[in-house]
């Protein structure tokens, strides 16, 4: 009972968020014409960056450019695209390598717009393969590429880009390892994914500030996988601390669960109850059975007994014969028998009816108690049969009725399987003929005594 919880289906995974493409709008690089100014020296991102010649945007081509800038910033994406289209077609506007460079960055930008991402990729491409595409914007494509490839789910086309980017890049961003990481998982590459996680997350650790959420679901996935519950359930107590979701608790729980950590289960797993957050059956009923085994039935009871209500919990025999127990091990002894009742109706095994004489014998009804012990042999499929006629029987003794008492006891004995259970049939046989015959002299001498009432 005390693993109930672990049967949560643990981490269906939804690590791979909607990718967040670095595609901005394209800015005009005129570089030393008057439709730009000079930018300041910085030192430069990549490596192997060579120095040369900066390169420059015709009058021409850059009048155009700006035309189609003004309609990107209204977000006028189709007249935008046939103005590019017309440019590209034209031998005489944008004629150098570097001027159709600026073009093609342009028309990627407008695909991306459009949801075409294969246009985008098609665009972004040739501009990394251009001849005269600065090295800078081309590593930087390539990484625009690696996102829209995964949004694609090219994984491998995705993580070829990115690595040449994490090769050449001077600076290497943890975005960029979260991402890669990603990647890696899709391609079952899951020791490169975790190794890349590790350095996103313990860098960001290191300088005090927070890894994102999406990094330690996939980590915490991966250690799953590796069967490092200790590290999962690590994991799991950072997210419900600084991305608390009810999902991560409901997995906490199910985690401790796994490992045995019983109260620890039980505290994490009436959190998300109280809140309201359990709405299915299982959970609900999984909340009852830890209950039962902490030894706290009465709020075992409580919880299934308003799951029922609820119509959370179906009201059948099993669900009915759970909460049953646990009204009587909380000494609820009528509760009990309400609820041990309704289940019968719903069984056709004589096993109720049996447990309900026991509660009856022990309110003191033994009349009910013989009557539901005749329902339980008459039903049959006892699991102990040789206890249900020995209940009958005492109901019959405290009733003075010892010729019928011994009756059934002789059944029990019958059933009796074992040593231990031929015991107290025995005894009891001795003692009802004992007293009965006591009391039948008594009664001959003309004595008052109890006589049957059955």
């Amino acid at each position: 009972m005390l693993k109930y919880l672990a049967t949560i289906t643990l981490f269906s995974i939804v690590f791979m968020l909607p990718v967040m493409i670095s595609t901005v709008v394209p800015s005009l690089d005129f570089g030393g014409s008057v439709f730009a100014e000079e930018k300041k020296k910085e030192e430069p991102k990549f490596k192997n960056v060579k120095t040369r010649k900066r390169q420059s945007v015709g009058a021409k081509c850059g009048k155009s450019l700006e035309k189609v800038q003004v309609l990107l910033e209204e977000e006028n994406w189709l007249a935008s695209m046939e103005m590019l289209e017309g440019i590209e077609a034209s031998t005489k506007t944008c004629k150098s390598p570097y001027e159709l460079t600026q073009v093609w960055k342009f028309k990627g930008y407008v695909y991306y717009s459009l949801d075409d991402f294969n246009g985008a990729i098609r665009s972004y491409k040739q501009v990394i393969d251009g001849e005269g595409t600065p090295e800078d914007l081309r590593l930087d494509t390539r990484y625009t590429l690696a996102q829209l490839f995964t949004a694609e789910e090219r994984y491998a086309d995705a993580a070829e880009q990115l690595e040449i980017w994490i090769d050449e890049s001077t600076i290497v961003s943890n975005d960029a390892r979260g991402l890669l990481a990603q990647i890696y998982y899709q391609l079952d590459r899951k020791d490169e994914s975790l190794t890349m996680l590790e350095l996103a997350i313990n860098d960001v650790e290191s300088k005090g500030k927070l890894p994102k959420e999406r990094w330690w679901s996939l980590q915490r996935v991966l250690y799953y996988e590796k069967n490092d519950y200790n590290r999962v359930i690590e994991i799991l107590e950072k997210l419900v601390k600084h991305y608390p979701k009810w999902t991560f608790w409901k997995q906490l729980g199910g985690m401790y669960g796994s490992q045995e950590r019983s109260l620890d289960q039980l505290v994490a797993s009436e959190l998300v109850y109280l809140n309201g957050k359990y709405d299915k059956e299982s959970q609900v009923m999984g909340m009852g059975y830890m209950y039962l085994a902490a030894e706290v039935p009465y709020k075992a009871a409580q919880i299934i007994s308003k799951g029922i209500d609820d119509e959370i919990i179906e009201s059948n025999a099993k669900n009915l014969e759970v909460l049953g127990t646990a009204w009587y091990q909380a000494k609820e002894l009528n509760r009990a028998l309400q609820a041990l009742s309704r289940a019968s109706e719903y069984s056709d095994s004589g096993d109720l009816q049996s447990r309900m004489a026991g509660i009856y014998l022990d309110l003191g009804n033994d009349s009910e108690a013989y009557i539901a012990s005749l329902k339980a042999a008459k039903k049959g499929n006892i699991k102990r049969p040789s206890s249900n006629y020995l209940i009958m029987g005492n109901a019959l003794v405290n009733m003075h009725c010892y010729k019928d008492a011994i009756g059934a006891f002789q059944k029990a004995l019958k059933a009796a399987e074992t040593k231990k259970e031929k015991k107290f049939p025995t005894q009891w046989i001795r003692y009802a003929d004992v007293e009965g015959t006591r009391l039948a002299k008594l009664r001959d001498l003309g004595a008052e005594v109890p006589s049957c009432r059955k």
